[in-house]
């Protein structure tokens, strides 16, 4: 019998990985060959999916992209015992893009299959909770402390102190939430977990519960995400038939569960607080703070609030040690980074890497440049949110402190990447007209602001000449947004728009119609 890997990521999926899955399952029948196909989770090499892998005795061969009209040459070439064929990528791990990686987050992805808790366990899982219950609530704080970790959401606030602010605060009853509403533009790390390495985060999960005292966890997840959730509905129930979740926790005497909660697809519940709200059958609108959630949160109880990889990372510092994922990063920023790379760029998918990668090294070694081959004018980070940095802001490592140097964000990883030919006025104007739909709508800077907003950069737009006066009325507005949001929606819409005007403001003042004309 020979095992045949093929993602069943959702971009995997979008490109034909089931078709191809059907398609080697019947050319297999068809020659009378036992061939076991299992669906893992994609590596982010999402330029080469559909990626197939088969188990040789020489370890996985891989081939890629392959379509389902590829097969029968993979099989007439005798891909099955790793041969040659122009689709052929050679060892996976060997492959340039990933071997350059620091896996610690994502070192399962791609290699397991997700729905099982063996392979889980045989990969390195349940190291980390093990440790937890040797040494107790109080030291797992201290490694998760020690690492270095910061939330991976967007905000970048320090796990440990999440944790203990939480195991400290009084109440019988306290809650672990997951924020898997991975709602920015570019990015995608955290639906990769989901798919491809539910076990991690379960894992993760349970490990909060334990340092802060909580039995119960809940996922609030994207309903635009359905095979993810699919996908993680089916781990939970493998986690709760292997004694990974109940009332007797790997026979530790711990009882924890999860249940996962779909939301409806609002922005704004990616924000702690409206995530709380929605939880709670109650319309996503964010909440003034403090009391913080780890003191008053779900149902009015302590709890932890943190995003999918910052929780799925913390089995790995327990099992190694806090301090050895300190040892990686840059500043203080420790550890890796899930870098994620969308838009116009050669190469999209996921790099893991510690952070301190310049921003010129992402854009133009590791993603290779732009698909269209025309140069790289602008880059977006940190999201929908996120400022523009051009070309000239390459040199900026990534890092917390160092993007927020330069006014910018690194946010949940994502790295959108626009060529010459994007407008980046019309850019800035989609960063306010996304604020006004996505408002919650209890601040008036936000609800009413960023529709003001669209009016500026419109009028702006349909002159040859902006005048110099709706332009600082625009930077006024975006200073009452910053200083005058309940949230980061409205108080983080200025970047992109700030950044469009300081680093492009040709394309505030020619129009639409003379930036046409100058590419021509």
């Amino acid at each position: 019998m020979t095992r045949v890997f093929l993602p069943g990521d959702t971009a995997a999926v979008a490109v034909g990985a089931d078709e191809t899955a059907a398609a080697i399952a019947a050319e297999a029948a068809a020659r009378g060959l036992d061939v076991t196909i299992v669906r893992t989770g994609s590596y982010g090499l999402y330029w080469l999916e559909p990626m197939v892998e088969v188990e040789t005795e020489g370890g996985r061969a891989t081939y890629g992209p392959v379509r389902a009209e590829d097969v029968a040459s993979l099989f007439a070439a005798g891909f099955l015992t790793g041969a040659a064929h122009t689709l052929a990528q050679g060892r996976i791990a060997e492959h340039p893009w990933l071997a350059g990686q620091t896996r610690i987050t994502f070192a399962r992805c791609g290699v397991v299959d997700p729905g099982s808790l063996d392979a889980y366990r045989a990969h390195g899982g349940l190291h980390g909770l093990r440790k937890a219950f040797e040494i107790g609530p109080e030291r797992t704080i201290d490694e998760v402390a020690a690492s270095g970790l910061r939330g991976r959401g967007g905000a970048g606030f320090p796990v440990g102190v999440k944790w203990r602010t939480a195991r400290e605060a009084s109440g019988p009853v306290k809650y672990v939430v997951c924020n898997a509403d991975e709602g920015d533009s570019g990015t995608f790390a955290d639906r990769m977990i989901l798919e491809g390495d539910p076990f991690s985060l379960i894992e993760g999960m349970a490990l909060a519960a334990f340092a802060a005292g909580a039995s119960k966890g809940f996922v609030y997840g994207r309903s635009e995400y359905p095979l993810a959730n699919a996908a993680f509905d089916r781990a939970l129930e493998a986690a709760r038939a292997g004694g990974l979740l109940g009332s007797d926790v790997l026979g530790s005497g711990f009882a924890f569960d999860i249940e996962l909660r779909i939301g409806a697809g609002a922005y704004v519940c990616g924000e702690e607080t409206a995530l709380l709200e929605s939880l709670e059958g109650r319309r996503g609108q964010v909440r003034a703070k403090p009391p913080l959630p780890a003191h008053h949160g779900l149902f009015a109880r302590p709890t932890i609030v943190n995003n999918v990889l910052s929780l799925a990372t913390t089995p790995w510092i327990l099992a190694h040690g806090g301090d050895a994922y300190a040892a990686l990063g840059f500043g203080r920023s420790r550890g890796t980074a899930p870098i994620q790379l969308a838009g116009n760029v050669k190469r999209p998918g996921l790099y893991e890497a510690p952070f301190g990668l310049t921003l010129g090294q992402i854009v133009e070694e590791i993603g290779g440049g732009t698909a269209s081959g025309r140069p790289v004018r602008a880059v977006q980070c940190g999201g929908p949110l996120g400022a523009y940095f051009p070309p000239a802001l390459f040199d900026t490592p990534y890092d917390y402190e160092a993007f927020a140097a330069r006014e910018g964000l690194v946010g949940h990883g994502g790295i959108v990447v626009f060529d010459d030919t994007v407008d980046m006025a019309a850019q800035a104007r989609f960063a306010l007209e996304f604020c006004a739909v996505e408002s919650c709508g209890k601040c008036t800077p936000c609800r009413i602001g960023s529709r003001r907003g669209v009016e500026i950069v419109d009028r702006i737009r349909s002159r040859r000449e902006a005048p110099a006066a709706d332009i600082a009325l625009l930077e006024e507005l975006c200073e009452t947004l910053t200083y005058g949001s309940l949230c980061a929606l409205g108080g983080f819409t200025p970047f992109p728009v700030l950044s469009a005007l300081r680093h492009f403001p040709e394309d505030f003042t020619s129009g639409p119609k003379a930036r046409t004309a100058e590419l021509a």
